[in-house]
């Protein structure tokens, strides 16, 4: 199929064209929603039914919720599509890695200023600062603000595995018993109201085990790779490839399955395959002919599938199996 008259240019940086010509494709250029946003991705967002009964399990019982999976299979995107569906606007995020604790969760205590406050305080004889100044809320202190006025909200731990070993355990009483404790301002408690929990969901990509007494509390899903799944996605998400009939999106789908196949060190997972479809809608000139007799290592915009060398080789027939 040829270019969607529709689309906007794909060929924004051009070396044979004028900068200014350049520039201006590039003021004009919009990127799909649906690929720069969680919150607008979720509109279009395909859960299964075992994902939806493992949510409302969580919501029925006050339970974290749990959702393992390889990467791109949309575990971040449950935890926005749940918060869409019941209303509640984007959930309370917390984006986890190396250097993380558990009290990054809970508060926010900005020790530098509050140091470098003290210290200028001290030296021109003034009084001693109050910490509360310093301190500022974290995803769950406002969950169980809201839970106290009545309210109800999710709290996203997103990639807990990504974090220090001592953060799952550490959040355990917190989430058993509905509150923690500020250490800087003399222990003071911050309390949830036990009868409306936040929904705690909880993403890994299971690059580590976590330990058995978070795995114990709470429910439990992963999202397998499904084919049927994936094509129902596909159909479902059409709209965002308008230069890509249904003979073209699935001899892609089959081509990205072949490549699926290969014994490759990362897998493409559903996240670069709707990428890699909106790239080939957007481009033009891909049909179903064209794709499928196509070598796998020649298949246009393969950058968007294939992330490592040694798999580029694979996909070429020269990688060791």
């Amino acid at each position: 199929m040829g270019k969607d008259p529709r689309a906007p240019e794909f060929r924004i940086l051009d070396p044979k064209r004028d900068p200014a010509q350049n520039h201006a494709l590039l003021r004009a250029r919009v990127i799909p929603e649906a690929l720069g946003s969680h919150v607008s991705s979720a509109l279009e967002y395909l859960p299964s039914e075992e994902l939806v009964d493992c949510i409302n399990t969580a919501l029925a019982v006050g339970s974290p919720l749990l959702i393992t999976g390889e990467p791109g299979t949309g575990k971040t995107q449950a935890a926005f599509f749940t918060a869409l569906k019941l209303g509640l606007g984007a959930p309370l995020k917390l984006d986890v890695n190396s250097e993380t604790t558990v009290h990054d969760l809970f508060y926010r205590f900005d020790r530098v200023a509050y140091f470098h406050d003290a210290q200028r305080g001290r030296a021109a004889g003034g009084a001693e600062l109050s910490k509360e100044r310093y301190v500022s809320e974290g995803p769950l202190w406002e969950a169980f603000d809201r839970s106290r006025a009545g309210e109800n909200s999710i709290v996203l731990l997103d990639e807990i595995d990504k974090a220090p070993r001592d953060f799952p355990n550490d959040l355990l009483n917190a989430l058993d018993q509905h509150s923690f404790t500020i250490t800087e301002l003399d222990h003071r408690e911050i309390r949830g109201d036990p009868r409306r929990p936040p929904l705690v969901v909880i993403t890994s990509n299971s690059e580590k085990r976590l330990p058995e007494p978070l795995l114990r509390r709470c429910i439990y899903h992963y999202i397998p790779f499904d084919e049927d799944q994936v094509r129902a996605i596909v159909e479902h998400r059409c709209g965002g490839f308008p230069a890509l009939d249904e003979a073209t999106r699935a001899a892609a789908l089959a081509r990205f399955l072949e490549l699926r196949a290969l014994p490759l060190r990362k897998k493409p997972a559903t996240g670069e395959l709707l990428v890699w479809l909106t790239v080939l809608s957007a481009r033009g000139g891909a049909s179903a002919q064209h794709l499928l007799r196509a070598p796998l290592d020649q298949l246009p915009a393969l950058f968007c599938l294939l992330k490592d060398r040694d798999d580029l080789a694979r996909a070429a027939g020269r990688g060791s199996v």
